[in-house]
């Protein structure tokens, strides 16, 4: 695990009364390890193959404190499934998915970064976080359609 990521993580804990178990800190360590985006029940594949006896409520509790700690986002692409990725020492980014094989592209583009900033400017809003995910065909997709 990160050290600034294990601090993070432990200080979050600790200023709302809790501990770092032996349970949380193998699933931090997977979390940690683990790119890309993946569900609760993936990371739960990988942390049994460390630790078998921990449980899928255990995992799901954890992410949530990882959600609520800045270390991770919980993310909605429409799939039914929430999915997560590392947010703390990542940049931000948006997203492309593939509506027909659940492609994901992560994108970074400054200029719709400025202008979503404008926009909220523009409205009276001082943003303090957003998410921008676009849905279509991917370039093979699309090819399979022609």
């Amino acid at each position: 695990m990160s050290n600034e990521a294990e601090k993070l993580f432990i200080d979050y804990l600790a200023e709302n009364g809790l501990s770092m178990t032996p349970q949380r800190k193998v699933i931090v360590e997977t979390f940690l390890e683990t790119e890309g985006h993946f569900s609760a029940e993936e990371l739960l594949g990988f942390v049994q193959q460390k630790l078998p006896e921990v449980g899928l409520a255990t995992v799901y509790r954890t992410l949530k404190l990882l959600v609520d700690s800045g270390l991770a986002d919980s993310l909605d692409f429409g799939c039914g499934v929430a999915l997560y990725e590392h947010s703390y020492g990542h940049e931000h980014h948006d997203h492309l998915i593939c509506i027909r094989c659940d492609k994901k592209i992560e994108v970074l583009d400054d200029v719709i970064e400025r202008r979503q900033e404008e926009l909220a400017r523009k409205n009276g809003y001082t943003l303090t976080r957003h998410r921008m995910i676009l849905f279509g065909l991917c370039p093979q997709c699309r090819e399979q359609e022609e």
